[in-house]
């Protein structure tokens, strides 16, 4: 990425937009029109002037020399990161022809990315185990434990409450659940969140949506209710479980864990990157496949009061860097660790499997994690079909499909992927669950890119 030579796709530049309106808006400033002063060095930065609505241009500056992904600088007034005017940027350089040449930085420019390489390099200094700001002695394990003994404690209460409260349901019959309103069960999950845990909470708010939502819920809730109990159980009898499932059983509770397995160097493929949002906490997903260790992980990242999270890594680039598994039975979170290079184009794609394989594979995860909603899979040779209202993905050499789930349906990367196919076999990388296959990227049988679908 350090090399001039070395450029993203238009793709991989769109990949990284916070949401469409920015990705349409950064598309018609990807030309040479509204811009000036554009410039690239050697050492990963881009940057331009950009015409606005206003008397003077907007300065914008990438800085794509970081492994964790490009950081971006725009004086436009948009919360957006990256802004429209980062995004057009990225498109004009991705293009290679000429528009963004070589050249030395502008002095606002420089001083940006100065500033700001010196504080990330502070900032690794600081994580470092051998930094004398690391906390030491025995003050601060004894005050963790003691402040981790507290809160399960907290946990506890909330769980027993909780199961009293699903018995009142299942006494008083779930039909009544839909006249209750969802009073009840916001209710409930605020003493969830006073009880400091969070995952159940949001586990009951997810019941509390089910109610009146169409033929056959009251099967739907008492079978989420059922998961519930059984998550409420574990964690009232954590003591008695195996290590790795007690530790999942923590993570889907809500407590804070640490990623403790052993670092794993790879050069790790960037399958998808997505986020989620709600009123307070936006979460982004980057999935990424091991060329050599051949494992996918998961990154998370968290953005709080409209801040976009921190790791942004465009798909189809590979990094070289470490990753370190977090505990739990079946689980592929890990930490993004030591970064040796930055993230560069690569031809990998990770080996497919069969639309039957890919069920089996989710069936034999739930006995690992018996609350997981869906597991990362790669489809080989499929075909995207139209069935009846829907869609499906059907094995080209075979007689098996999987049904694309219902929230994938009304999202344009799905008409992407029946473009992109064209009637032929394509490679879809996506997450299979109960509800069927959310695809979020894609390969074309021959040679050619990985086309993000999310």
């Amino acid at each position: 990425m350090t090399q001039q030579g070395v450029r993203w796709t238009a793709d991989q530049v769109l990949a990284l937009a916070p949401d469409t309106a920015s990705r349409k808006a950064g598309s018609k400033l990807g030309t040479a029109g509204p811009w000036s002063g554009s410039g690239s060095s050697d050492e990963g930065a881009v940057w331009g002037l950009c015409k606005g609505s206003g008397s003077r241009p907007y300065q914008t500056v990438v800085d794509i020399s970081d492994a964790s992904g490009p950081a971006y600088k725009c004086s436009c007034p948009s919360r957006k990161f990256p802004c429209k005017h980062a995004l057009g940027l990225l498109l004009l350089w991705a293009g290679g022809d000429g528009a963004v040449p070589r050249a030395e930085a502008p002095e606002w420019a420089e001083q940006w990315l100065t500033d700001r390489r010196g504080r990330a390099e502070g900032k690794r200094a600081a994580d470092s185990p051998a930094s004398p700001a690391s906390p030491s002695g025995s003050a601060g394990p004894e005050a963790a434990r003691r402040r981790a003994e507290r809160r399960a404690e907290r946990v506890t209460a909330g769980a027993a409450e909780l199961e009293q409260r699903l018995a009142d349901l299942l006494r008083g019959g779930l039909a009544a659940a839909e006249q209750s309103g969802y009073g009840l069960w916001e209710e409930t999950a605020a003493r969830m969140v006073d009880a400091q845990a969070q995952g159940l909470a949001a586990r009951v708010r997810e019941l509390g949506a089910i109610p009146g939502t169409g033929p056959g819920w009251p099967v739907r809730l008492l079978e989420e209710c059922a998961l519930l109990h059984l998550l409420d159980q574990g964690w009232l009898r954590r003591e008695r479980l195996p290590e790795d499932l007690a530790a999942t059983v923590r993570s889907r509770v809500g407590l804070p864990a640490s990623a403790d397995g052993p670092p794993v160097r790879d050069r790790w493929l960037v399958l998808a990157q997505y986020d989620t949002a709600d009123a307070r906490l936006t979460t982004r997903r980057v999935w990424l496949y091991g060329t050599d260790s051949h494992r996918t992980a998961l990154l998370l990242s968290y953005g709080a009061a409209g801040r976009a999270p921190e790791i942004a890594l465009p798909v189809g680039l590979v990094l070289d860097a470490e990753l370190s598994a977090y505990p739990g039975a079946g689980q592929v979170r890990a930490a993004l660790g030591e970064r040796f290079a930055p993230p560069v184009p690569t031809a990998a794609r990770p080996p497919g499997t069969t639309p039957a394989r890919a069920v089996a594979r989710y069936g034999e995860a739930l006995r690992d994690d018996p609350w997981l909603d869906s597991v990362p899979v790669t489809l080989d040779r499929v075909i995207p079909v139209p069935d009846g209202d829907g869609w499906q993905l059907a094995d080209a050499d075979g007689d098996t499909a999987l049904p694309v789930t219902p929230a994938a349906r009304s999202r344009p990367g799905l008409w992407r992927l029946v473009a992109l196919s064209g009637g032929a076999p394509v490679t879809v990388f996506g997450e299979c669950g109960h509800q069927g296959f959310t695809p979020l990227a894609a390969w074309p049988e021959g040679p050619g890119e990985a086309v993000p679908l999310c």
